[in-house]
């Protein structure tokens, strides 16, 4: 699957605008970047760095924990359902130094 990054949460790994391809299920490991349903607002996606796997699921963090509306496991918990991991960042092809 397809998804674009929107906000500045996971600076300076991933800028909004980035198009990412997301393997479906598949194995998480800690480290790695995924996509998962906002517990709160299940229809939305968002995009977060695995830290750890607890007995309740995933610790899931932003990059930019100083990003203006971040949200992550320090505001809903662990998450128990991973929708895919990020596997790259296909667009933009170059990034500009910022």
């Amino acid at each position: 699957m397809r998804v674009r990054v929107e906000g500045d949460s996971m600076r300076p790994a991933l800028l909004p605008g980035d198009w990412l391809l997301v393997r479906r299920g598949g194995t998480v490991h800690p480290g790695d970047l995924v996509v998962a349903r906002l517990p709160d607002d299940p229809e939305r996606l968002i995009v977060k760095r695995a830290q750890y796997r607890g007995a309740d699921g995933w610790w899931l963090e932003s990059d930019n924990q100083r990003a203006s509306g971040r949200r992550d496991s320090w505001d809903f918990g662990p998450v128990s359902e991973i929708v895919g991991r990020v596997v790259f960042r296909y667009w933009p092809l170059l990034r500009r130094a910022r």
